[in-house]
């Protein structure tokens, strides 16, 4: 009777989900059995993916073979680009070519990768993915090499990598750059990248370690061959198969994504408070403390990429109140060692004068402070239950242009208006 009722309520999806519900096993079994007579129907398709999934049939579900190829050319591309010094035997030192162009290979070959398995096809997006790589390429292996006496060129290089992230945003968004929502999940996107990219390094050193090791046992040297040539290819290799991962199975880091966000935001606000008190009993201070306020700046920058992936992570429903509550604070937390940062970057102005690094540092907190403060407000009103946990995303969303602008004007302008100095 059952294979009936599955059939004769095909159009219905009400009356399938209380079948399913009222008994998951036989509705599976029945299902299967009927599958092929009912395939052409597109509610038969949708329940063949959910009991596939549900099943852990995920594995099973064909992967296009076109994303198999995309993943090969990019890969096998940003592997040819990293690797560019040995093939073709260039003057320039390996270290200095990398510090250049490490992060534009990076994501060339994450965009290349989103580019051919979206399938544009449109002529201008085309041709303004291509330029989008092409001129930064040109105009950083321009750029004079002694970063000790350019301080500007230091940082078009360090914020080089920040500008071409953008870029791969707009690859993402399928250049859609008015879609909000895309932008929400492009930050969602990134944390899940991280937390699987992480993954596949692990993976990665363990192999490379355990290679080592075997071949040295036998008196051969493997490392100086894993060094010079398979780091470089595993190098753009990583991200692009983390990215194929994401597409392909996105239960996978569905399930684990939301748990890491979850336990690492309380574990970050115990540090940070820790690490208050402790640099206020310590007498260390960001004044008189060059590179203090550089890995100051830098803890902040990470703090606040934390709370944007722990926000795209959390639902809204009320069993992550809590995690709501615990960002929350985070914020104000992190808006106090932001007040500290901004005050030590006015006192060093004042005290040393105006340089290329401070203007750059102090533009960037400045972004985060007023970030931080409209994050803290949305999250305000989530906990006060006013306002639903996407009005957050959306926040950090319309604020990702300001940070694109940003790291544009670092790299492209700063070099002409400080004249290389």
């Amino acid at each position: 009777m059952e294979e009936i009722r599955i059939k004769d309520n095909i159009d219905n999806p009400l009356e399938l989900e209380r079948l399913y519900r009222y008994d998951r096993k036989a509705f599976v079994t029945e299902f299967a059995r009927i599958y092929p007579e009912i395939k052409e129907n597109n509610l038969a398709s949708y329940w063949k993916i959910r009991l596939d999934f549900a099943r852990g049939g995920e594995i099973a579900l064909k992967i296009r073979r076109f994303d198999v190829i995309a993943l090969v050319i990019s890969c096998v591309l940003a592997g040819f680009l990293a690797n560019l010094p040995y093939i073709f035997n260039f003057s320039i030192e390996n270290s200095l070519f990398l510090q250049r162009n490490a992060g534009m290979i990076l994501f060339f070959a994450l965009s290349l990768y989103t580019i051919l398995t979206i399938k544009v096809t449109d002529a201008k997006k085309l041709v303004l993915f291509v330029l989008l790589f092409i001129i930064p390429a040109i105009y950083i292996n321009l750029l004079p090499g002694n970063t000790d006496k350019h301080s500007s060129i230091n940082l078009a290089f360090i914020h080089l990598p920040l500008f071409m992230w953008c870029v791969y945003g707009l690859a993402y968004m399928n250049f859609d750059i008015k879609s909000l929502s895309k932008r929400i999940d492009y930050i969602k996107h990134n944390g899940d990248m991280a937390v699987l990219g992480a993954v596949i390094m692990i993976v990665g050193i363990a192999l490379t370690g355990v290679s080592v090791g075997l071949f040295s046992a036998i008196d051969i040297n493997f490392e100086s061959f894993l060094i010079d040539h398979v780091a470089f290819w595993g190098f753009g290799s990583a991200a692009v198969i983390a990215a194929f991962i994401i597409r392909n199975y996105p239960s996978l880091t569905n399930r684990i994504a939301p748990v890491i966000a979850n336990t690492f935001s309380p574990l970050v606000l115990i540090v940070l408070i820790i690490y208050l008190i402790t640099l206020a009993v310590s007498g260390k201070n960001p004044y008189s403390d060059r590179d203090f306020l550089l890995i100051f700046n830098l803890m902040l920058l990470a703090v606040m990429g934390i709370i944007a992936f722990s926000v795209s992570e959390i639902s809204s429903n009320r069993q992550q109140r809590f995690n709501v509550l615990i960002l929350f604070i985070l914020s104000i937390v992190s808006l106090l060692i932001n007040l500290i940062a901004l005050s030590a970057i006015v006192y060093r102005l004042g005290e040393f004068g105006i340089s290329p690094n401070k203007v750059a540092v102090l533009g960037s907190n400045l972004l985060v402070f007023v970030n931080l403060i409209l994050i803290m407000i949305d999250l305000y009103k989530v906990n006060s239950r006013s306002k639903d946990v996407q009005q957050v995303e959306i926040t950090i969303s319309r604020y990702l242009p300001l940070y694109a602008g940003w790291t544009a004007l670092v790299v492209f302008v700063f070099p002409l208006i400080f004249g290389f100095k």
